[in-house]
């Protein structure tokens, strides 16, 4: 039996080479180049026993905290849209006219009580900044606050909290740090805000933020990352599943048990709930990677190179490393907002203490903490 002969011309070999060579040399090229642009990155050294990035990931999320010198919190209930009110847990200066107020954004399916908050928010307070811990819309058992869902495009609610800062506290400087989910809101805000930003908002910090949702999606979605996809969707589903209750009739539940990827979750419930065609559709629109080339405010990225559920390649996009606004720090280990350092005291958790140093260095008020 005789094979079929297979005839290839010289365009075919020219597509052929181009993209079995040349595109593969590109890429390696692109990548040490984008590596150039990457700032020396402060001091980071990894607990030695948390070089794996999955193990990173996972124990930075119950890591005990002391919080000794963090104050009890006090609830504030912002209105960012009619029916809508998203519950931050303030911790106030004495006298918040005269010092510079902090606001953490945290990740999927976190909340105001997630230990990167309170890490933050003790050091940040510690440095003379109120701290707002915001739980985003239903958040932190705030389901029964919105008859909506959250989704990654709601930037609008920040935008909201601003003003009202600005406008009822009188604050004299806001900065904005967000984990993840959090990290792409509030550089999407920065974004979408461009020249118009207040000058009151001194800066904003992003960690691992999921910049690009599609392909962010698409990772979590490796066989790898099913352990972290199987929690998302569990605590998505349970969500919902209160919203239900909540709201009778509004939230059918039918085929829920079909939904195993955050790809299908968000074709299935967040675009159609949050006036997206789709799940392409969202991730496009909702993407802060869209917007950051119009980021004006000193800014923030801390990435991981080793962050299994953050592609690094998103932080090597020449919108980023040609905005003068930016500073990326990327030490080759972290994790996904892990960063747990060999080093102890302030510096045990190094994004939290790298995140706090940018935005007491960028303040132009007295952030000395009152007695």
């Amino acid at each position: 039996m005789c094979s079929p002969k297979l005839e290839v011309g010289p365009e075919q070999l020219r597509t052929l080479f181009f993209r079995h060579v040349v595109l593969p040399v590109l890429h390696q090229l692109a990548w040490g180049v984008a590596l150039a642009y990457i700032p020396e990155v402060v001091a980071y050294e990894p607990h030695p026993l948390l070089r794996n990035a999955h193990l990173m990931t996972f124990l930075a999320a119950f890591w005990p905290r002391r919080l000794a010198r963090l104050p009890w919190s006090t609830e504030r209930l912002f209105e960012v849209e009619p029916g809508t009110r998203l519950l931050a847990r303030c911790h106030w200066q004495r006298d918040p006219q005269r010092h510079p107020a902090l606001v953490l954004v945290h990740g999927l399916e976190g909340s105001s009580e997630s230990r990167y908050m309170l890490g933050i928010a003790e050091l940040a307070f510690v440095a003379g900044f109120s701290v707002l811990r915001l739980n985003q819309r239903n958040c932190g058992g705030t389901e029964h606050l919105t008859p909506t869902v959250y989704n990654s495009g709601l930037s609008g609610d920040y935008r909201a909290i601003l003003d009202e800062l600005l406008q009822r506290d009188a604050v004299p400087e806001v900065f904005f740090a967000g984990y993840s989910m959090g990290g792409n809101l509030v550089l999407k805000m920065a974004g979408e805000l461009g020249e118009a930003a207040p000058p009151q908002l001194r800066g904003v910090c992003a960690v691992c933020p999921s910049l690009d949702l599609a392909a962010c999606a698409d990772t979590i979605a490796l066989p790898r990352n099913f352990p972290y996809e199987r929690h998302f969707m569990h605590s998505l589903k349970q969500r919902l599943r209160r919203k239900a209750l909540l709201f009778p009739g509004q939230y059918p539940l039918d085929g829920l048990q079909r939904l195993h990827t955050l790809r299908q979750w968000d074709d299935a419930i967040t675009a159609p709930r949050s006036g997206y065609r789709d799940a392409d559709d969202y991730y496009h629109r909702a993407s802060a990677l869209r917007v950051i080339a119009q980021v004006r405010l000193p800014t923030l990225i801390l990435a991981a190179q080793d962050d299994p559920l953050v592609p690094f390649e998103l932080f090597l996009d020449p919108a980023i490393a040609a905005n003068p606004c930016i500073t990326l720090l990327a030490p080759p280990f972290g994790g996904h907002c892990g960063f747990i350092s060999r080093a102890g005291g302030d510096e045990r958790f190094w994004a939290e203490a790298r995140l706090v140093e940018f935005c007491r260095e960028r303040s132009k008020v007295g952030s000395a903490p009152e007695p």
